[in-house]
């Protein structure tokens, strides 16, 4: 499936009279997610009509339609955006007995008396690049590091308010309290090579070009790299090294793709059973690997080579609630403006 057009992705999806039926607003593009929605349909006999956009599109055409929006499930990329779509009041509780089994508690939302609003299916560490001509595994093996004078010049990242900055600067933060964790966040800009800007793969790019000496992504980017078929995508990742952080301590941050079933759903029987789908092994697979991520559902083994070849088969994982976290994100802002990382 060839990703949507703007115009296409957002076109309204046209009125079901039949109930065998549910709409999903998605914003993961993967070709391997096909065969996933497929195998649904053969299981129950749902069919899936499926609206594609990013994050942001997708929560602002639900705004918009509010209570009119054919939306049953809304399947966001990142812990930041299912937090700003359920304070946005986007989501409905459910209860699943299927889904507290399989997906573990720090990977949801909180629960609530009428249940849980989000659940995380899939996770993606944030993970540490660096150059190693010209630093030393040891210095960098925690988050906290990131901000030691030591690598003054060194330091490469997109910008620190993107979803997945904040995500684990969230993180951070609940764990070393509000002013050591403000004071890490002005050692992370006096280190900086340059200002913030680009994505996570022009970070990694930064390191092997020897722009930046160390650089914070997404496991995904790196796996990308790996499995590329381009030998100067490969040359790049010849050149680094990855760490992920904090295995003796905390466990390296995760963050998730995951799913809500819409405020307004008008077949929330099909969405609740396809979100306890996303959790089955056969879904687990596809959600995963589709974007070189880890399964997030419990005793899943990982089966992807270029995941392996990072490092990726056996970390630690911190375990702070996801929700828990989302709660920070406006505290964490606040702090980003004070120490000036843009």
């Amino acid at each position: 499936m060839a990703v949507a057009t703007a115009a296409a992705a957002m076109m309204a999806i046209p009125a079901q009279a039949e109930e065998n039926v549910l709409n999903l607003y998605s914003a993961r593009h993967y070709q391997t997610d096909e065969a996933m929605y497929a195998e649904f349909t053969k299981q129950t006999g749902i069919k899936i009509n499926r609206v594609d956009a990013d994050d942001a599109g997708i929560i602002a055409r639900l705004k918009a339609e509010g209570a009119a929006s054919p939306a049953d499930v809304v399947m966001l990329v990142d812990a930041a955006r299912l937090a700003v779509a359920n304070d946005q009041g986007l989501f409905q509780p459910i209860q699943s007995a299927k889904l507290d089994e399989a997906i573990p508690a720090n990977l949801r939302a909180d629960k609530g008396p009428q249940g849980v609003t989000w659940t995380g299916f899939s996770t993606r560490a944030r993970v540490i690049v660096y150059d190693p001509l010209r630093v030393k595994a040891e210095d960098v093996a925690t988050y906290a590091q990131l901000a030691d004078p030591k690598l003054k010049g060194m330091l490469c990242t997109r910008t620190g308010s993107h979803p997945y900055n904040l995500s684990l600067f969230a993180t951070v933060i609940e764990q070393m309290g509000d002013q050591k964790g403000e004071a890490w966040l002005k050692g992370l800009v006096d280190n900086m090579a340059r200002s913030p800007k680009g994505g996570d793969t022009d970070q990694i790019r930064g390191v092997a070009s020897g722009e930046c000496g160390v650089a914070i992504t997404n496991s995904y980017y790196a796996a990308r790299l790996v499995a590329s078929s381009k030998p100067e995508d490969r040359a790049v990742m010849e050149k680094v090294r990855v760490v992920f952080p904090n295995q003796g301590t905390t466990g390296t941050h995760v963050n998730i793709a995951g799913a809500g079933v819409a405020k307004h759903a008008k077949h929330k029987e099909a969405a609740v059973a396809f979100m306890e789908y996303l959790a089955s092994p056969f879904a687990q697979e596809y959600f995963a690997n589709g974007n070189n991520e880890f399964p997030a559902a419990k005793g899943m083994k990982l089966d992807n080579p270029a995941l392996k070849a990072i490092g990726g088969d056996n970390f630690k994982a911190e375990t702070v609630p996801l929700g828990v976290v989302a709660k920070n994100m406006t505290k964490v802002q606040q702090m980003l403006d004070r120490v000036g990382y843009k």
